[in-house]
């Protein structure tokens, strides 16, 4: 059933809402409330998240809409944190607002070519887990890093005026750059460890509440240190087209027969064979308890004997 002019609007108004959100964060920082300023640029990513996910929703998707959605991302996470940054280190300088030219000009830059990514219908499947360098809001809350530090834990060597200005360059270096980093829309939560991600849930809620400066900076260290996991995610997807298709858990199969193909000392084009076939066999469905053993169980033995594994290699 399409959707009405009202319910159209409504992924627009969630973008402008988070656009000014960003923008009132320069407003708070003026007034000295830097740990509200922090929260509005929070609450701008947090806007930017839904937005997009809302008009698919409702089958609202716009041409109207992807241009307002990254002019706002230019504006929430790009100006806003350049000018809160530049506000906050009581900039004077040329030196401090080249850092902040720097850093709106690459978050718009990066925006610019992930317009332009979207239009690219040539990738291979396995690029949809990923995005290309770090997205707008990670980014600007990795920028704001300094700032978080020091109204959590005050002056330091992380206050430093060089070192923010450097841990500024880098993080705009990171928004422009073609490492992968994972994206979370693609993730999905294995059946069996849904109750134990409700716990964690609650765990984050509850230390968000208690410690919020402090969970964010935990959060942007976590951000940081997968980046070296997705990389690695990356580069092995691309060189094993098999596993582009399958879940995680044959993915784990095909990686289990490739390190066994190391250990016997076997070239990469025959390796690729192995974990082909070990992508196979990872399919084919053991009976469960009750039911009458099949072929599946046998399928599987014949083809881990077929690849020349034994017991203790398999597992």
């Amino acid at each position: 059933m399409p959707s009405g002019p009202g319910v159209r609007l409504l992924p627009n108004a969630i973008t402008v809402l988070a656009m000014c959100a960003g923008l009132s964060g320069v407003q708070f920082v003026l007034t000295n409330n830097y740990e509200v300023a922090i929260g509005a640029i929070g609450a701008a990513a947090i806007l930017d998240s839904l937005d997009g996910r809302i008009a698919r929703l409702l089958d609202a998707t716009s041409k109207m809409g992807a241009e307002l959605d990254s002019l706002a991302d230019a504006i929430s996470f790009g100006v806003a944190p350049a000018l809160m940054l530049y506000i906050w280190s009581h900039g004077s300088d040329n030196g401090q607002w080249i850092v902040s030219l720097i850093f709106a000009a690459c978050m718009v830059l990066r925006l610019a070519r992930f317009n332009t990514l979207l239009e690219d219908t040539e990738k291979p499947p396995f690029t949809k887990e990923f995005f290309v360098g770090v997205p707008a809001p990670p980014g600007a809350l990795l920028a704001l890093l300094p700032m978080v530090l020091w109204l959590a834990a005050g002056s330091g060597w992380w206050t430093s005026p060089i070192l923010v200005a450097v841990w500024t360059v880098f993080v705009a270096a990171l928004m422009i750059s073609r490492v992968p980093t994972l994206s979370l829309k693609t993730i999905k939560v294995p059946p069996r460890l849904v109750a134990p991600l409700l716990v964690g849930v609650v765990l984050v809620a509850a230390t968000v509440l208690l410690y919020p400066l402090w969970a964010l900076v935990a959060a942007m260290l976590i951000y940081l240190g997968h980046i070296p996991y997705a990389v690695y995610r990356y580069y092995w997807l691309a060189r094993h087209p098999e596993a582009w298709s399958v879940p995680s858990r044959e993915r784990r199969a095909i990686r289990r027969a490739g390190s066994a193909a190391r250990r016997f000392g076997l070239r990469p084009p025959l390796r690729r064979r192995v974990a082909g076939a070990a992508s196979r066999i990872s399919q084919v469905r053991l009976p469960r308890r009750g039911e009458p053993s099949g072929n599946g169980d046998g399928a599987r033995r014949r083809g881990w004997r077929q690849l020349g594994l034994r017991r203790q290699e398999r597992r």
